[in-house]
C-alpha cells in the first residue's frame, strides 16, 4: 500500500517517474498513481502479448489520465519489446548503416512509429546514437548504426525523422556516448576516455545531429568521462547535462535517465540518491522498471524526491521545471496521436518494409575456391550462443536454424554455449554444415570451436549475427544483426529461395 505524501509536491515527483510495472493489465496502483500525478509509465517484454493487447492495455492507461506519456524500449532490432516473443521483423541499426541508406532509415523508423502509434505508445527509448568504436563493447554492437560518427549521425537523424513523423516521440541514447567502451553500465561504471576534443569529433557527433532533427528526448548513459566531468557519472553531472546538453547543445527537450536501477549508479548512490541526483544535476524524467517493477519501488522514489526537496538538496524550482518539461512532452505525443493511424490488421509476418531492408543489409564474402550458395541439400546447423546483455533479454529468439527449416526441410540443428562439444561437426556427415555466430572476435571459446569446426569441414558456411569484426570461412555471411528478419534474410540466400544481386 502506498505511503503518498500529501500536497503538490508529490504530484511533481509523481510526474517526473516513469515506471515499468508487471502484467499485461494496468495494476490499480498505476491507475491509482495516474490520478495523483504520475506522468509517464514504461512497457516491457512481460507487459506485451501481442498488438490488440497492448492497444487495451494503452486505452486503459488513458481512461485514466488522457495523456500519460506511455514509452516503451523498441529499438527495432536485437533490442524488441513489442515483438520479444519472435524477434524483430526489422533488421535493426548496424544493418541499416551497413546499407547506408538514410532514406530506408526514416522509412524503416517511421514504419515503426506508425506501428508504436497504433497501439498508444507515445515515446521510444530509441535510436542508440553511440558510435560502436569499440568493438570489445558488450552492450552496444550491433545496436549501433557503426563506428564512423558521420555516418551514425546521418542514420540518428533519419531515424528521428522518421520514428516522429510516425507519430511517436523519439529519444537519442545513451547520452554522451556508450560506444567506446568494454563495460557494461547494467553490471558496472563504465569509463570513456579520450580528450574533449575527441568527444567532440566522435561520440557528440550523432547526438548533435539528433538535436538538429528535432529529436523529443535524449536518454543519458551511465558513463564517467572524465574528459567532461571527472567526479560524476554523465546521468547526476551538471556540467554534461546542463552545461553541455543544455547550454552548448541547445537541446531543450526531456531528459531521460537510462534505468537508475542499474548498478553503475545504483551500487555508488543508492537507488533513490541517484534519482535525486539525476534530477538536481537535470534530468527530466527518471526512468525505471526494467529490475525493479513496481508500487514500492515508485513510491520510494516519490518519498526520495519529496524529502529532497523539503531538506534543500533539491530546488523545488527545479523539479518544477523537469515536470513541466514532462507535461510538454505529453502536448506533443497528444498532438502527435491526433495524426496517428488506426491501427490496421496486423501482418502475421510482421513488417515487410524491414524485411526487405534486411535482406539489403547481408553481405557475402567468399574465398576462391569456396563452395557456391545456395546450399546443394538440406545442412546441419550449429548455433555458438554467447551470453546475454540485459538490454536484449534473455526472452527474444534468435537464431538460422528454424527459418532454414522452414525452407529446407530435413534442416537438423544443435545449440551450443560456452562449453561446446570436442566435435562441432559431428552430426554433419555427408551434408552442408552451417556455424552460426554472434560476435565471434569477441568470445575466445566460441572462436575455438569455430577453428575444430573448420579444420574438420573447411566447406562450412560461417553466418555471423552480430558484429562482422572477424571474417572467417570458405563462406562468411555477414546479416549485421540477430533479428527474425536478419535471420529471414540468411536463411533466403542459404536456401536459394531469393534471387540477389
Amino acid at each position: 500500500m502506498s505511503s503518498a505524501p500529501t500536497g503538490n509536491l508529490a504530484s511533481l515527483a509523481a510526474a517526473v517517474l516513469q515506471p515499468g510495472f508487471v502484467g499485461t493489465t494496468p495494476p490499480p496502483w498505476v491507475r491509482r498513481w495516474l490520478g495523483e500525478g504520475l506522468g509517464s509509465v514504461v512497457l516491457f517484454a512481460r507487459n506485451i502479448v501481442d498488438l490488440d493487447q497492448v492497444a487495451a492495455l494503452t486505452a486503459a492507461l488513458r481512461a485514466e489520465r488522457p495523456d500519460v506519456v506511455v514509452g516503451i524500449d523498441e529499438e527495432a532490432g536485437d533490442v524488441t519489446r513489442i515483438e520479444s516473443a519472435r524477434g524483430s521483423s526489422r533488421p535493426g541499426n548496424l544493418a541499416l548503416g551497413a546499407i547506408d541508406d538514410p532514406e530506408l532509415t526514416a522509412e524503416v523508423a517511421r514504419d515503426l512509429g506508425r506501428e508504436l502509434a497504433s497501439v498508444g505508445v507515445t515515446l521510444n527509448y530509441a535510436p542508440d546514437a553511440d558510435v560502436n568504436s569499440n568493438p570489445d563493447n558488450p552492450v552496444i554492437g550491433v545496436r549501433s548504426f557503426g563506428s564512423d560518427p558521420a555516418l551514425v549521425a546521418r542514420h540518428t537523424a533519419a531515424w528521428v525523422a522518421g520514428l516522429q513523423a510516425g507519430g511517436v516521440a523519439a529519444c537519442a541514447k545513451h547520452f554522451p556516448g556508450h560506444g567506446d567502451t568494454r563495460v557494461d553500465s547494467h553490471h558496472d561504471l563504465p569509463r570513456i576516455g579520450g580528450t574533449r576534443q575527441r568527444l567532440h569529433a566522435a561520440e557528440l557527433v550523432p547526438f548533435r545531429a539528433a538535436v538538429a532533427a528535432g529529436v523529443q528526448a535524449v536518454m543519458t548513459g551511465h558513463l564517467l568521462v572524465p574528459a567532461l566531468d571527472p567526479g560524476l557519472p554523465a546521468t547526476l553531472s551538471p556540467r554534461i547535462l546542463g552545461g553541455l546538453l543544455r547550454d552548448e547543445m541547445g537541446f531543450q527537450g526531456v531528459v531521460v535517465t537510462d534505468a537508475v536501477e542499474m548498478r553503475a549508479v545504483a551500487d555508488r548512490y543508492g537507488f533513490a540518491g541517484a534519482a535525486v541526483r539525476a534530477l538536481a544535476a537535470g534530468a527530466d524524467a527518471i526512468c525505471v522498471g526494467g529490475e525493479r517493477a513496481g508500487e514500492d519501488a515508485a513510491d520510494e522514489l516519490r518519498a526520495a524526491i519529496v524529502a529532497a526537496v523539503l531538506s534543500g538538496e533539491l530546488p523545488e524550482e527545479r523539479l518544477a521545471e523537469a515536470a513541466k518539461r514532462v507535461a510538454q512532452l505529453a502536448a506533443w505525443t497528444v498532438a502527435a496521436r491526433a495524426g496517428a493511424p488506426t491501427r490496421p490488421a496486423g501482418n502475421p509476418d510482421g513488417s515487410p518494409v524491414g524485411l526487405a531492408a534486411a535482406r539489403r543489409a547481408v553481405r557475402v564474402t567468399a574465398g576462391p575456391y569456396a563452395p557456391g550458395l545456395p546450399l546443394a541439400a538440406a545442412p546441419h546447423v550449429v548455433e555458438f550462443e554467447p551470453p546475454r546483455n540485459i538490454a536484449i533479454g534473455a526472452e527474444t529468439p534468435w537464431g538460422v536454424a528454424a527459418p532454414l527449416t522452414d525452407l529446407l526441410p530435413g534442416t537438423t540443428s544443435v545449440r551450443v554455449a560456452a562449453d561446446p562439444p570436442a566435435d562441432p561437426a559431428v552430426g554433419a556427415a555427408g551434408r552442408p554444415l552451417v556455424l552460426v555466430v554472434r560476435d565471434l572476435h569477441r568470445h575466445d571459446w566460441m572462436r575455438a570451436a569455430v577453428r575444430r569446426a573448420l579444420a574438420a569441414r573447411p566447406d562450412a558456411v560461417v553466418v555471423e549475427l552480430g558484429v562482422p569484426a572477424l571474417v572467417t570461412g570458405a563462406v562468411h555471411v555477414a546479416t549485421h544483426g540477430a533479428t527474425r528478419a536478419a535471420a529471414r534474410a540468411a536463411a533466403e540466400l542459404l536456401a536459394g529461395a531469393v534471387r540477389r544481386p
